[in-house]
């Protein structure tokens, strides 16, 4: 694929034809034969990349960032690389910038999660900072301050450190770095945490209704708890067209799951607990009106902080995870109520193994329901018999309490062992 060989004076000659057929010849100057034989390796993979049209791997790239600039204009001039970039165009904060402008692809709370991690990658690492002077020590002092300083759950790392991996690796394909810092990172992906479930019952979902400030929001909440949308994209997407009064059911458009063949959008009863919210709103709509929800749609609008706010209002403490715990708990009520599993996970439009993993909890009601007698009495708490005023005593034999029936044992007669005794006879002795 390339020839090294050395003219009369010892000077080393690299030969070889480019993927567009040009024959190119450089002139490597004394160069020591093991060091010729270096280029000659590397030129030969960037040629197969070139042909190809593989990225170039990271040894490879990494050895064209210590070449000099004589040797890498040649190259550039043979057509297999690009041109050096100007210092400071692989700046992090001008290439996350172009990055996210790009991604046009994304929904709208995609981009602003994309948004929270340029934050924090340009807060920590400054905006000037050459990505190819990210080390994966760096990548690790990263995630440590994220966790430290500002106070992030642990998921929340996970996912803001899985970002900018991706951030990094788009770098790697426009050939402004070798490697990925992030690349060893591990555990990036999103962990189980069910430390952050909360139950949200009917007694504090009335108080947090009766607080809300107008019909629409009484609606936002109802669809939450009693429909279990996602909020805020499932809430605001919704059209009166969408009611089907006659049949008690409604359509919901998940941007979520519409990636999904078939998941676009997913048919959802009207709930007992749902109606009259959603007549209230479907009642005072203006003539004309597409959307259900139209007093909260501007992007400035925070509806989590606005939330929190109505349940302090209320006189109950904000829970966890304000709007994925009231999805939760609607999962979780549906199931306990007896419908089947594949009934509730297609109204709530996610999978079982989904709900298994993240939504359905165990509540104070099935505690309850399941220490039930089965004439509806309750077991009465009893204190061990050996214990007295919280100090064991020396342990008795005692007889337990039994409400059945006793019956009289039934006499055992001994049978008698004959001369031979209970083993067979071995011998006539």
């Amino acid at each position: 694929m390339a020839s090294l060989y050395s003219d009369k004076s010892g000077n080393r000659r690299l030969q070889f034809k480019t993927p567009g057929g040009k024959r190119v010849i450089l002139y490597l100057g004394d160069l020591p034969l093991r060091q010729a034989q270096t280029v000659k390796s590397y030129i030969e993979r960037l040629i197969i990349a070139a042909v190809s049209g593989d990225n170039i791997d990271t040894d490879t790239a990494a050895w064209l960032t210590r070449i000099n600039d004589e040797l890498h204009g040649k190259l550039v001039k043979a057509g297999l690389i690009v041109p050096r970039r100007v210092v400071g165009s692989d700046a992090l904060g001008p290439f996350l910038d172009a990055y996210i402008a790009k991604r046009v692809d994304v929904k709208g709370l995609t981009a602003i999660v994309y948004g929270h991690t340029r934050r924090c990658l340009v807060d920590f690492f400054g905006a000037a900072r050459p990505m190819d002077q990210i080390t994966a020590g760096d990548c690790e002092d990263f995630r440590r301050w994220l966790a430290a300083e500002q106070k992030l759950a642990d998921n929340t790392v996970r996912r803001r450190c899985g970002i900018a991996k991706q951030f990094f690796r788009d770098a790697i394909r426009r050939k402004l770095i070798a490697e990925n810092p992030f690349a060893d990172m591990a555990a990036c992906s999103i962990r189980e945490n069910r430390e952050r479930d909360h139950f949200v019952g009917m007694a504090e979902a009335q108080a947090v209704l009766g607080a809300c400030p107008d019909a629409q929001w009484r609606l936002i909440f109802a669809l939450s708890r009693y429909g279990g949308l996602r909020c805020p994209s499932e809430h605001l997407g919704l059209r009166l067209a969408d009611v089907d009064w006659e049949h008690s059911r409604f359509t919901v458009r998940s941007p979520k799951t519409e990636r999904h063949v078939g998941k676009e959008s997913r048919l959802v009863p009207i709930f007992p607990e749902l109606r009259p919210y959603l007549n209230e709103v479907w009642d005072a709509a203006e003539p004309g009106t597409e959307h259900l929800i139209t007093r909260y749609r501007d992007k400035g609008q925070n509806l989590r902080t606005q939330l929190e706010r109505i349940i302090r209002k209320a006189g109950l403490k904000p829970w966890p995870k304000l709007f994925q715990n009231l999805r939760a708990s609607r999962a979780t009520e549906l199931v306990s109520a007896g419908w089947p599993e594949f009934k509730v996970c297609s109204w709530l439009g996610h999978t079982e193994a989904i709900a298994k993993k993240h939504y359905w909890q165990v509540t104070d009601a099935d505690f309850e329901k399941a220490a039930e007698m089965p004439d509806g009495a309750q077991l009465k708490t009893r204190r061990p018999a050996h214990v007295s005023d919280g100090r064991a005593s020396p342990r008795k034999t005692q007889t337990p309490d039994f409400a059945g029936v006793c019956k009289g044992v039934l006499s055992v007669t001994t049978p008698k062992v004959g001369g031979t005794g209970l083993e067979p006879a071995t011998s006539t002795v």
